[in-house]
């Protein structure tokens, strides 16, 4: 099992103001009592719901006058329901924050008008990790086995919501390297995408984060049922071997703008991301206990145990991320929405 690691900003970064006791003191008198509700936009069982859950179980002891800090579960849409939840209705007071899918988060740039929020707005607290994403095939009779039969041969990837990475990944490998690739939408998430794949509805899934494959993949990986046949992102892997990666398949520019819009994001893995309007202090002091959280060696251990990689970014790296994909010609944004079939 790959180990955590603890990274130099976990130690280094301010968000927080050192300002002592006379502003330390309001912060700890509000929350002190009360319950910070963590939202995670997918089913229990997933990799968000993990990743979640042993965070709450920490996280309470840094923030200032210790509340309780609880995961509950609102999936729908990929977590499009959560994001908007969390932006329009949820307490603007710093008792709430949500973690939602890097798809979900660039949304408005792509003028989905089901995505009622601002990027640039939300209270970003940062990701426990960059992790690598794969797409596998089950390893059955008549299935693709590599990279190279996906290209050739027709092969059925299940997918969630039209805004989820599971359903807009292998599209864009089907609509931008030309991978002989159908989807069909509608699984609530990974977890029936993966008993689909065992029952032989589909043959394949994408969405695969390395730390989702140590806790629910596993098993069928490492004996060979479920074969990884191609990794996303802006880094490439070799902890799963030599497995192909998407942007050694480029063929133009415009496709490398494409892939950059769509699996650069997913530097962000899964973010954390408050409402907009929190008191200033209460955000910092969220940023701070989120950071304090990373490196604490009880969250450490237990993470660990867990099978998740804590790789973490920093708010102030999804905040630049954004800003990035915000200044994006429109040529590329435009080709980005029409190879997710928007």
């Amino acid at each position: 099992m790959k180990s955590v690691r603890r990274l130099p900003w976990i130690a280094t970064i301010a968000f927080g103001c050192a300002c002592g006791p006379a502003l330390a003191q309001p912060v700890a008198e509000f929350y002190r009592g009360k319950t910070v509700s963590v939202v995670v936009g997918f089913p229990p069982g997933g990799g968000y719901d993990a990743n979640s859950r042993v965070l709450a179980r920490f996280m309470g002891k840094f923030i200032p006058g210790n509340p309780s800090v609880v995961a509950s579960n609102m999936p729908g849409a990929g977590s499009l329901v959560a994001a908007n939840h969390m932006y329009n209705a949820a307490p603007k007071d710093g008792t709430a924050f949500v973690i939602i899918a890097s798809s979900v988060a660039v949304e408005p740039f792509l003028n989905n008008d089901k995505a009622r929020f601002d990027p640039l707005k939300f209270g970003w607290l940062g990701s426990m990790s960059q992790e690598a994403s794969y797409c596998g095939v089950w390893r059955r009779l008549g299935n693709a086995t590599s990279w190279g039969e996906v290209m050739e041969k027709e092969t059925v990837f299940g997918g969630g919501a039209p805004s989820a990475i599971t359903s807009q990944h292998p599209q864009i490998l089907a609509n931008v390297l030309g991978a002989k690739i159908k989807v069909i939408n509608g699984y609530q998430g990974s977890r029936d995408i993966n008993l689909a794949m065992q029952r032989g509805e589909v043959a394949g899934s994408c969405g695969m984060f390395s730390s989702s494959i140590k806790t629910s993949w596993n098993r069928e990986v490492s004996s060979g049922a479920l074969k990884l046949v191609m990794q996303v992102g802006p880094k490439k892997s070799l902890e799963y071997g030599d497995v192909p990666h998407a942007f050694d398949y480029a063929k133009s520019e415009e496709d490398r703008g494409v892939l950059d819009f769509h699996f650069g994001q997913l530097l962000l893995s899964r973010p954390y991301a408050a409402p907009p309007g929190i008191p200033e202090e209460r955000l910092n002091a969220l940023r701070d206990a989120f950071v304090a959280t990373l490196k604490d060696p009880d969250f450490l251990a237990e993470a660990n145990r867990a099978g998740l990689d804590i790789d973490p970014v920093p708010a102030a790296d999804i905040v630049a991320l954004l800003t990035k994909f915000s200044k994006f010609p429109r040529n590329i944004l435009e080709r980005a929405k029409s190879v997710i079939e928007r």
